[in-house]
């Protein structure tokens, strides 16, 4: 029996943002797009706060269905349409279980290391040396973590692609280019974003809603925030 959807996804170009759309372009679920861009500021507004009361993005209603926080999205997405279990495992399976902890990981710890890391080294009104430091040798710990499971699969909860390896690919994929991380230090998490990264899937799911940015004018972009930031006098007290 087929299943209908009414989706309406609210989302911007973040690494959190990405993740539903990708997810929805591997099922090929229709859904509509509202693009909420972080610096209109229309993710506090009052109308969206009914769908996401933490004024964060990404959000989805599928009828009288919210969804927020991009980690549930991605469950409840793969719980109801994903019945043939082609990108997620079957509840109450081992797979089920190591696919909920590689998701709880990304959401707990890789997730907001990279994000302090970049917010730090990028965007701070104020330089802390110690800030910068301490949350990108976070974020590489992190992806020591990712190479020591990819050394034994192929895919972070098992054999197969999966909503669990959707969690994370934006964050390496973007924040790599973001921090001027080399993944040639972590050889099989740089194969596997490789990898994800030739899904056509995950193309059209990163460039939703049209990016600001081409990549090399994100990595400028990117470039010159960090050296702005490293031109103020560090504020550490020493």
């Amino acid at each position: 029996m087929s299943v209908t959807s009414d989706i309406t996804l609210y989302t911007d170009n973040t690494p959190n943002g990405a993740k539903p759309p990708i997810l929805l372009e591997e099922l090929g679920l229709p859904y509509k797009l509202e693009h909420l861009s972080i610096q209109s500021g229309r993710h506090k507004e009052e109308w969206y706060l009914k769908i996401n009361p933490n004024g964060q993005i990404p959000a989805i209603t599928d009828g009288q269905q919210r969804v927020f926080d991009s980690g549930a999205i991605l469950v409840y997405l793969a719980q109801r349409y994903d019945t043939e279990g082609r990108f997620s495992y079957a509840p109450g399976t081992s797979e089920y279980y190591e696919q909920l902890s590689w998701i709880s990981w990304q959401i707990g710890g890789l997730g907001p290391k990279s994000g302090q890391a970049l917010a730090f080294a990028a965007f701070a009104p104020v330089r802390s040396d110690y800030a910068i430091e301490k949350f990108l040798a976070e974020t590489k710990n992190l992806l020591g973590v990712l190479e020591y499971r990819l050394k034994e699969s192929p895919y972070l909860a098992g054999d197969k692609y999966t909503i669990a390896d959707i969690a994370s690919f934006p964050w390496v994929f973007q924040g790599a280019d973001a921090l001027d991380i080399d993944l040639a230090e972590w050889p099989h998490v740089k194969k596997w974003v490789e990898k994800i990264g030739q899904r056509p899937a995950v193309q059209k799911g990163l460039a939703t809603p049209t990016p600001p940015f081409t990549a090399d004018e994100f990595r400028a972009f990117c470039r010159a925030q960090r050296a702005a930031v490293l031109a103020k006098e560090n504020t550490d007290k020493h």
